[in-house]
């Protein structure tokens, strides 16, 4: 009798913690096309992809083509992409951004517009971030979390009848990441449950904070929309692969402590992106690919195929 109890306590516990290794999925941010030919990445059989649109991406030829192409093949592989909305390209030179007008923040107006223009492009999409890295200096939305709030207000308004899911704020961990937030709750509308999140200073810097207080602060879910061991930052991190691997390791054990909610927490992590697939040449000022930019897997790719396989 006492083995037979102990049988079933033991089988009760594998079914119990089933679920458990598959409360999180996983994809990788990449913009270059060639990810989807790479073998390392078919090898994953990875479902979810993050791309980064330029608002006005259909501004001109040679950028919608390069769009239509990414979001061909994203299709074509059965992939579920985020996509991301960003500033227009060159508008961010040298650590400033740009006060031209081609460089200012779009009004609702052009950005619905915009949108409305993806949307009938790419109609199978179903999950959007209505701006990429919001608090950054790098996007004109940095000074401005109103203007953030008013883009995801805009698409919003679709998400029922487009069955769509549209992601609130997409939040870098710097200093200004809690006051940027606050500002941003209050003009967002209804009650956003996705949030983003850039953690790159916590996995790198091997600490949580940021991460714990983003949980502690939004309701839903959280998404680490882009994140992962930066092989080199200029002037902060030296290139090093083996610290990329060793931070890669450490990325999935933050994200399994917080993939369920927690007391005193608001959100759980669900989903994250590996940012980026593809490494950069040794003089780039920064670094993040799981592999070289010849397609041959570095130390984080191990790592990182290692936590993926219940995860995809």
């Amino acid at each position: 009798m006492t083995k037979r109890l102990i049988l079933i306590a033991a089988l009760l516990t594998l079914v119990c913690a089933a679920p458990a290794s598959a409360k999180y999925r996983v994809g990788i941010g990449e913009q270059k096309p060639e990810v989807f030919a790479s073998p390392a990445w078919q090898s994953l059989k990875l479902k979810r992809i993050r791309y980064l649109v330029p608002w006005d991406f259909n501004r001109q030829r040679f950028q919608r083509d390069e769009v239509n192409h990414f979001m061909s093949l994203a299709r074509s592989t059965g992939q579920d992409v985020l996509v991301t909305f960003t500033a227009r390209r060159g508008c961010y030179v040298n650590g400033r951004y740009k006060k031209t007008k081609g460089c200012r923040a779009p009004s609702y107006t052009k950005y619905r517009k915009a949108f409305n223009t993806f949307d009938k492009r790419y109609p199978w999409v179903r999950t959007y971030s209505a701006w990429n890295e919001v608090n950054h200096k790098s996007q004109p939305t940095f000074k401005s979390p109103g203007r953030a709030a008013g883009y995801y207000n805009v698409l919003r308004k679709y998400a029922k009848s487009r069955k769509m899911r549209v992601m609130a704020a997409d939040i870098l961990d710097t200093s200004n990441m809690e006051r940027y937030l606050t500002a941003f709750k209050r003009r967002a509308k209804g009650s956003p449950r996705l949030w983003g999140l850039h953690n790159y200073g916590d996995v790198n810097r091997r600490r949580t904070s940021y991460t714990t207080r983003m949980l502690r602060s939004v309701p839903g879910e959280l998404w680490l929309t882009e994140t992962g061991g930066i092989v080199k930052l200029s002037p902060s991190f030296k290139r090093s692969p083996s610290r990329a691997a060793s931070r890669t390791k450490g990325l999935f054990k933050l994200v399994r402590s917080y993939d369920t909610k927690r007391r005193g927490f608001r959100s759980k992590i669900t989903r994250l992106f590996v940012y980026s697939w593809f490494g950069e040449a040794k003089s780039a000022r920064f670094d993040a690919g799981l592999v070289n930019p010849d397609g041959s897997p570095r130390k984080a790719f191990n790592v990182f195929r290692t936590n993926v396989r219940n995860h995809r």
